[in-house]
């Protein structure tokens, strides 16, 4: 159901200040900057526009405030997946802590947690072929 490592979410105070850190100092580019209907912003940077994996840099507070069960001292993995119904099915069947599905400009997602409480998310992404 799982068919890649998108993206890894970074959790901040200052996404300005984050941009400009890993744009300026590592020569990331920007691939989206988008802002929410709830007003989450969101920063995706890459080291290229053609690599399989980015960044997106969140605001801590916002996250939050938002989800306050998330562990937000930490990097978070969002994983893609072309069958997002059906993997939310089967985690929550099984009991483990499933988030509402959302839908951001990018995609639906959900979050989801481990059985040792760690989270993770899956945005919904069909393989190209």
């Amino acid at each position: 159901m799982i068919h890649k490592l998108g993206q890894v979410m970074v959790y901040v105070n200052d996404q300005d200040k984050a941009v400009t850190f890993w744009c300026d100092m590592l020569e990331f580019t920007i691939v989206a900057d988008q802002k929410t209907d709830n007003g989450m912003r969101w920063v995706e940077i890459a080291p290229s526009k053609e690599s399989e994996t980015s960044i997106v840099l969140h605001n801590k507070a916002k996250v939050a405030e938002m989800e306050p069960e998330i562990n937000l001292g930490t990097p978070s993995l969002m994983f893609y997946s072309d069958k997002i119904e059906l993997l939310y099915e089967k985690l929550a069947e099984n009991n483990f802590p499933v988030g509402e599905i959302t839908k951001l400009p990018s995609g639906r997602v959900f979050n989801f947690a481990d059985y040792e409480g760690n989270y993770f998310a899956v945005m919904e992404k069909f393989i190209e072929k």
